[in-house]
Parts: structure tokens; C-alpha cells; sequence
């Protein structure tokens, strides 16, 4: 696995090897040898599986507050995202700022995704998957989320969005109290 730096400090996109023979390819996912070090040694507990059927659609930005804040592993199974992390660490360099990177069952690339940031992604083909591993367990009381269109962020999202939930739709846009993460 080669990690690779991003513009925002902890932000790390890693380059997974494809071993690949007349079979077909294989490689590795985890290994908590390689990455404790960028997982803070916690502990994956939590791996979720989504499936997005249309190119276009839009699902994020999410975020647990703490005291269930989490660090997000991000692969893409099958298809491409464009995926987007959003660093809300108040006392960052880089916070409001925010990174976007292609994840393709191609590149094999995956995003690990600190503590401290807001996540989402963009399906550009239609039927993508995407892997997470999770560093805390799901608690919807300490769920929250950015709108995909706050001006504060001015992410580009490559495609017009097709389809988003009503939940992700409604989600509040920063205002100038906004004290962020952590």
C-alpha cells in the first residue's frame, strides 16, 4: 500500500496493489499492520457496504460529532465516485477546505478519512459500490451533515446530481458560528 499526501493535512489517499494473473487480480483491502499509524490504533469496528444505482447521484455530506466521531477507510468495488472529504477541524490549517478524488474498482485507490471530516461522493456510472470501514459504530444521535451546495465550500462536483435522499437534500448550510468538529 502506498500512501499518498493530499492538500489537507491527514487527509491520505492510498494506492492498493492489484496483483493480477490470467485469473484475475487479487489485493488487499485492510491491514492494521500497515495503517495503525494512520488509524491513530483505533480499531475498525464497523464495515458498511452502499450501492448507488444512478450516475449523477449524490449521497453525503456526513459526519458523526463526537463523542462517536470517526475515521472512514473508502474503497470503490465496482464502478467510479468522485469522493469528497471536508476537513471541520476547527483549530486546521485547512479547515472549511476540501479534497476530492476519483475511487474506481480500477485504480483500486481508497481514502482514509480522519476523524474530524465530513464525507460524501458522486456516482459517475451507474450501479457503483463503495466499501467503508468505520473506526466507531453508527449512532444516529450524533449524526450530522453539511448541504452538498453550501457556498462556504463550493465543492465542484463533477455532474449535475441526478438523485439525492430528502434527508441529504435538507441538510443545513454552514453559517458564520459554525465552531466545526472536535
Amino acid at each position: 500500500m502506498q500512501r499518498n499526501l493530499t492538500p489537507i493535512n491527514g487527509l491520505v489517499v492510498i494506492d492498493t496493489v492489484q496483483n493480477t494473473d490470467k485469473r484475475g487480480c487479487f489485493s488487499r483491502l485492510f491491514c492494521q499492520l500497515t495503517l495503525s499509524d494512520l488509524l491513530m490504533d483505533k480499531n475498525i469496528v464497523q464495515i458498511n457496504h452502499s450501492i448507488t444505482n444512478q450516475k449523477g447521484a449524490l449521497r453525503g455530506l456526513h459526519y458523526q460529532k463526537s463523542p462517536a466521531i470517526e475515521t472512514k477507510l473508502v474503497r470503490c468495488l465496482r464502478g467510479e465516485v468522485f469522493d469528497v472529504a471536508v476537513d471541520l477541524r476547527p483549530e486546521s490549517t485547512t479547515f472549511l477546505h476540501w479534497y476530492g478524488q476519483i475511487l474506481s474498482a480500477q485504480n483500486a485507490k481508497m481514502m482514509l478519512i480522519p476523524d474530524g471530516f465530513a464525507h460524501g461522493f458522486q456516482a459517475l456510472q451507474d450501479d457503483v459500490e463503495l466499501l467503508y470501514l468505520h473506526t466507531e459504530f453508527y449512532q444516529p444521535s450524533f449524526e450530522g451533515g453539511i448541504h452538498y451546495q453550501d457556498p462556504k465550500l463550493n465543492i465542484q462536483w463533477p455532474l449535475a446530481i441526478t438523485d439525492i435522499s430528502e434527508k441529504d437534500a435538507h441538510l443545513p448550510y454552514i453559517n458564520d458560528k459554525y465552531e466545526g468538529l472536535l
